[in-house]
């Protein structure tokens, strides 16, 4: 909730507040508990949400709620890998694969007072991975952030070349923004980037890494084969910006769902 009152306050969007419970029986205490949250957040930080009850399912109807009014993020909290009673970092990857609007997945680690002011950006291989540089651009606007672009360091000739494109892309695109950035190469090669990145990410005290999810679509990359789940689990608890590759992506739009 945090993370989504600070986001709307900054962006001048409205927050819902989606509660999806499974049986009518539970509708009455659902709409109490709500509108609880809603005075208790006007109470404490001074803002208004809009929270909403629906009977459903969380895999299917966040997406559907999402679409309905038009959300431009959803932003959702995971327990980690620890706790069936919780939602999981495997579970929350699940419901982001079926998702049309970007996700910020949180975990415990509230958001820091100046927002998300370093975007840590991993580049790889694949030309998809260059549709999320505008919504990271777009956060950066927001929050006057400085982007970290990270690649892993591949010795390959080939492999190589195809990263330095995409970088050098990601350079042009940011400078042409006049988004502040910087680049870092890790000693890593692909197979164990993600660990490198993380490693990397916790030490310039990132707000917030951009990934896609690669799942989604059936591609092959260095987030393939659970690697989204570590990335979103990980132990520095940095959220993390999560969208599915698509065709267009228009990020201005006027509401945040929760």
């Amino acid at each position: 909730m945090d993370h989504a009152l600070l986001m709307g306050k900054t962006i001048g969007a409205d927050v819902c507040a989606l509660h999806i419970i499974e049986h009518k029986r539970q509708i009455v205490e659902a709409r109490e508990k709500m509108k609880d949250l809603k005075e208790r957040v006007r109470r404490e930080k001074g803002q208004d949400i809009f929270p909403m009850v629906r009977i459903g399912n969380i895999y299917e109807d966040i997406d559907k709620v999402a679409a309905e009014i038009d959300a431009s993020l959803i932003i959702m909290g995971t327990h980690g890998l620890r706790g069936l009673q919780f939602l999981t970092g495997g579970r929350a990857l699940k419901i982001v694969t079926e998702s049309s609007v970007p996700f910020i997945i949180v975990q415990e680690r509230t958001i820091r007072a100046h927002g998300y002011h370093r975007l840590v950006a991993p580049l790889d291989l694949h030309k998809e991975t260059k549709q999320k540089l505008s919504l990271v651009a777009d956060f950066a606007k927001y929050f006057n952030s400085k982007v970290y672009l990270v690649s892993p360091g591949e010795t390959d000739e080939f492999l190589r070349n195809q990263l330095i494109r995409n970088i050098n892309f990601a350079k042009d695109y940011l400078e042409g923004k006049g988004i502040e950035y910087e680049v870092e190469i890790t000693e890593s090669k692909t197979d164990g980037f993600v660990k490198a990145m993380l490693k990397y990410a916790a030490s310039v005290e990132a707000d917030l890494v951009c990934i896609m999810n690669f799942q989604s679509s059936g591609l092959m990359s260095f987030f393939s084969q659970g690697y989204e789940q570590q990335v979103i689990t990980n132990e520095a608890q940095i959220p993390v910006l999560c969208l599915n590759p698509v065709d267009t992506y228009v990020a201005d739009r006027s509401s945040l769902t929760n």
